[in-house]
């Protein structure tokens, strides 16, 4: 078979499989698990390249197979599984689809100028990356769900912040500026607050679905 098989992809895989589970949810109306689906998603995303540099005997080919198969999956996790989520959350207007075409677009091409720039980073050096170019597309499996929170507090407004957030999370992938890697102990606590959101989320729709 093509393709490499080993455990430091392992991770991105299950990323996948999770983002496509979370757009058949969305597609049944099931939000509040799609969204649940998306931070699983993210979860495991922000530890797959921890767990790829682990093995320290990779070859060349299997570096940039690396970055391919992290990009492809992250096109679908965190590209076309949000904007499916947010068509069906309310975003079916055509300045909607526009919006949704360009954060579509802007999370292309952001992948496609990482792959790029890492391929020749991790021609010339083997330190760790210290910095993004650019709001990583991995950071709409935080920003969603702590948006999708706030939706029963005042829903009459949620789908305007939710256009907001897609136009300015769109921008924010093609902007050149430099955002930080978080660290380990920043990840854990970005972790923290998502599975807090989502527990949350959770007893908010378990309790008006038990009314």
């Amino acid at each position: 078979m093509i393709g490499f098989y080993d455990y430091t992809v392992i991770l991105t895989y299950i990323s996948f499989a999770c983002s496509v589970c979370g757009i058949f949810l969305s597609t049944a109306g099931h939000f509040s698990w799609a969204v649940f689906c998306l931070a699983l998603s993210g979860l495991f995303d922000m530890f797959d390249g921890k767990v790829a540099r682990t093995k320290k005997n990779r070859t060349e080919d299997e570096k940039q197979f690396g970055i391919q198969i992290d990009s492809l999956c992250d096109i679908v996790c965190f590209g076309v599984f949000p904007i499916i989520l947010c068509y069906e959350l309310g975003m079916r207007h055509f300045y909607s689809i526009l919006l949704l075409i360009f954060y579509g677009l802007a999370g292309i091409i952001r992948l496609g100028y990482f792959n790029v720039m890492e391929g020749k980073r991790q021609a010339n050096t083997d330190e760790k990356r210290k910095f993004y170019q650019g709001l990583p597309i991995t950071s709409i499996s935080v920003i969603l769900p702590l948006l999708f929170l706030t939706e029963p507090l005042c829903p009459e407004n949620f789908i305007w912040f939710l256009h907001i957030m897609v136009f300015i999370v769109g921008l924010l992938f093609i902007t050149d500026f430099q955002f930080r890697k978080p660290t380990n102990k920043e990840l854990t606590v970005m972790v923290a607050i998502v599975a807090i959101a989502v527990i949350r989320m959770f007893c908010v729709w378990k309790g008006v679905h038990t009314r």
